[in-house]
């Protein structure tokens, strides 16, 4: 008698109506029973995962390894097939560097959220990081937060790993290299990092990682990838929440330290290497000149630098 009670409470509890709300959140929109799905919400957040996914340019089977997720689940929840599980979907929002509520509600019931999306990618290119800049001093961290991480960015060769463990053990932080972070996230070296996820699936991971030390790192001297200045979302959190400082150095300089290092490949087509790296080093300088600082290593002695970069960053 016990056991069919019990049941009989069950089937009640699953047919309780429960009420969803309207995007203003005053009045119920419609009633739906607990086990009852809601095409129209799952067909909208099965859009919204497509649009994050095509914007970061990263496939199905990528994501799915980024997020810790089954394919079959990705294609169930951008089809609007399946009920979507909150916890899963809140890992496939931490792989696509976006927040839940982006994919759970659209963007216009994200009321100021949006607005202030909207109007910044109104801004010509030329003036989105001067609007950035702003945002930040008015509303962000204060400088003397940010001065406790600092953000060693360049193209390889810069000398971000030599300075940066030289100033770390001066003022006593410790290290970072958000490369190794990377490596250790996904669990293979780095150049197979990109052999598995491709550069977007690089990126995922390197903003993760990126995330993670700015929770937990309140003091670091940090040391990431030359790359990291393409990437708008990653670079402004960098930005934001650390002392950036460009360790600048001629081309030739840059080629000259990492053959230096053991990386003799560029040697091979030199010429075509040096005009790589010209193109590369002149298209991000706008980029690296957002940073907060500039320390000129060209021709330089390793203890000279040194000396510029701890003036800029000792408390």
């Amino acid at each position: 008698m016990q056991d069919r009670a019990g049941a009989d409470r069950r089937r009640a509890d699953s047919q309780v109506e429960l009420p969803t709300y309207a995007p203003d959140g005053n009045k119920p929109a419609q009633l739906l029973a607990v086990d009852q799905s809601d095409p129209d919400f799952l067909a909208g957040v099965g859009k919204r995962v497509r649009e994050a996914r095509a914007q970061v340019g990263i496939s199905r089977k990528a994501l799915s390894q980024a997020a810790r997720v089954s394919e079959r689940y990705l294609a169930q929840l951008e089809s609007g097939s399946g009920n979507a599980s909150i916890v899963l979907l809140r890992r496939v929002a931490g792989a696509l560097n976006v927040r839940l509520a982006e994919l759970v509600e659209p963007a216009a019931s994200q009321g100021t959220a949006a607005a202030i999306r909207l109007f910044l990618e109104s801004l010509q290119p030329e003036r989105i990081h001067d609007a950035l800049c702003r945002l930040t001093q008015e509303f962000g961290r204060d400088q003397s937060v940010r001065r406790k991480r600092i953000a060693l960015i360049g193209l390889r060769g810069a000398g971000k790993t030599t300075l940066g463990t030289l100033l770390a053990k001066a003022l006593g932080r410790p290290f970072i290299e958000l490369d190794h972070e990377v490596e250790r996230e996904a669990g293979v070296p780095l150049s197979d990092v990109f052999l598995l996820y491709g550069p977007a699936g690089y990126h995922l991971i390197e903003r993760r990682c990126l995330n993670r030390v700015v929770e937990n790192q309140t003091s670091v001297v940090l040391a990431v990838g030359g790359g990291i200045v393409s990437e708008p979302d990653t670079y402004n959190a960098l930005l934001a929440n650390c002392y950036t400082v460009w360790l600048k150095a001629s081309p030739e300089e840059h080629m000259a330290r990492v053959v230096a290092q053991g990386d003799t490949r560029p040697m091979a087509g030199r010429a075509e290497a040096m005009n790589d790296l010209r193109r590369i080093l002149a298209s991000r300088e706008p980029l690296y000149g957002q940073a907060d600082a500039v320390v000129d290593t060209a021709g330089q002695p390793l203890v000279e630098s040194l000396r510029a970069l701890q003036a800029l960053t000792s408390p």
